[in-house]
């Protein structure tokens, strides 16, 4: 019998090695472009202008401690001391064209004082009151309309003086009976040019009299009584000249 062939086993096929890891590729800084660079370039020599020219420049001038607000309180100061130097006072002549500036009568008629000093005989009174109606001022009034008289006696004309309104005078005129007119100066410019206003307003109880010249007689500050009493020395004394 022929021999029997048999057929051999194909040797088992060996496992592919698993494939080598792949490194992680390098990050490579991008490079700049020419814009860039160029950029860089133009602002450094901007730079190197810049560093150049504050160089050449003057010295800045130091800056003045801030005592501005003190600097400006000074010159307030330095400006109210020299009002007060110019304030009028016994003796002054002064010019009546612009002196006091424009007030209201009581009954609402623009007055000045050199328009009531036209009107008078030999001078004008001026006695000043905080506010109407008040028990001071009340006083103060009620002692010139007692003394109207004789304190008229001479050609002196007298009037009141304040800041109140045309309305509010008229009440306290009519409600004390009042023979003389009550003047109003809400701006407080004669109250002011006769220096009896107060600082920063307000207005000063006193007496202020000037005569046809100009010529200032009396200026001063007083209580209700205080300023009658003023007022009737001053007629004892005009009536000895």
């Amino acid at each position: 019998m022929p021999p029997t062939l048999r057929k051999r086993k194909a040797p088992e096929t060996a496992p592919a090695p698993p494939p080598p890891k792949k490194a992680a590729p390098k990050k490579v800084a991008p490079k700049k472009p020419a814009a860039s660079a160029e950029a860089e370039a133009a602002e450094a020599a901007a730079a190197a202008v810049a560093a150049s020219a504050a160089e050449e420049a003057p010295p800045k001038t130091a800056a003045a401690p801030k005592k501005e607000s003190g600097g400006k309180k000074l010159g307030s100061a330095l400006t109210k001391t020299a009002a007060v130097s110019k304030q009028v006072a016994v003796g002054d002549v002064v010019n009546l064209d612009d002196f006091g500036g424009e007030v209201e009568t009581n009954e609402g008629e623009k007055t000045t004082l050199k328009k009531l000093l036209d009107e008078s005989k030999s001078g004008v009174v001026l006695f000043t009151y905080p506010k109407a109606s008040t028990p001071g001022c009340t006083k103060q009034v009620c002692f010139f309309r007692d003394a109207y008289t004789p304190l008229t006696a001479d050609g002196l004309a007298i009037y009141g003086l304040s800041a109140d309104s045309p309305k509010a005078n008229t009440t306290f005129q009519t409600k004390q009976k009042l023979q003389y007119p009550l003047l109003c100066d809400p701006d407080y410019t004669l109250i002011r040019a006769i220096g009896l206003q107060k600082s920063p307003k307000g207005t000063q109880r006193g007496v202020f009299v000037i005569d046809k010249e100009g010529k200032v007689l009396v200026a001063e500050p007083g209580s209700p009584q205080g300023t009658v009493d003023r007022v009737k020395a001053l007629v004892e004394e005009l009536k000895k000249e």
